[in-house]
């Protein structure tokens, strides 16, 4: 059985809602990283990285919440365009969009709106600005048909969903003002019966949720003058 390296965070909730889609069985593995178990030796050798999320499938070992979208959208066949399709092409690329694109930029504006030591302003306007130019393009892309890919629901607009959700956190709760579009997918996909056995998953496990001493160690070393 599939063996899924969870926690709360929007990545690791992209993964779930697929597999919740596809109604594959899994297994989960909780990784609390407030309490630094992403360091533990047991979860760096599936993700070197000692990031979340990570699956492992049989023989296979799967990091990066894209990469595992991709992964067993393609294992499965649903989700995605069949290969050779010309759409395949959009895929990859919006797929890569938000990889590259949404995901960094909105951490990043999570770390300095919220969690920096000192506020930083030019920090502040850098990630916001490209944030809300992200997601600008992804609206304009709503505008003109219902998903990302066009009239289809695919594991693009999976992975957008996990970071939309967590929106008003990343900018601040009037955003969805200037994103109608980005609210309407959001809405959808939300209210999916998948989706909602995806948000409950949390629900299972008792994660800290504390920003104290320890917690700031574990997550921004490099503010504690320990090693990044």
């Amino acid at each position: 059985m599939l063996t899924f390296y969870y926690n709360a965070a929007p990545n690791p909730l992209k993964v779930a809602l697929l597999l919740e889609e596809l109604g594959l069985p899994y297994d989960i593995v909780p990784v609390d990283g407030r309490k630094g178990e992403q360091f533990d030796p047991a979860f760096l050798a599936v993700n070197p990285n000692g990031k979340l999320p990570a699956i492992v499938d049989g023989d296979t070992t799967v990091f990066d919440s894209n990469a595992i979208l991709l992964y067993l959208a393609e294992k499965t066949g649903k989700f995605l365009p069949p290969a050779g399709d010309a759409a395949r092409g959009q895929l990859l690329s919006w797929l890569m969009f938000v990889a590259s694109g949404i995901g960094p930029y909105s951490g990043q504006a999570v770390h300095f709106r919220h969690f920096t030591p000192e506020p930083i302003p030019y920090a502040i306007n850098r990630y916001t600005h490209e944030v809300m130019r992200h997601w600008g393009i992804v609206e304009a892309r709503l505008a003109a048909q219902p998903y990302m890919l066009g009239d289809t629901y695919t594991i693009v607009d999976m992975a957008a969903w996990g970071w939309a959700r967590m929106l008003p956190f990343v900018i601040g709760p009037d955003v969805f003002a200037t994103l109608p579009n980005v609210k309407r997918l959001l809405d959808e996909i939300t209210a999916r019966p998948a989706a909602i056995r995806a948000e409950a998953i949390k629900s299972r496990f008792t994660f800290k949720t504390e920003m104290d001493e320890e917690a700031r160690r574990f997550m921004f070393p490099q503010n504690a003058n320990l090693p990044a």
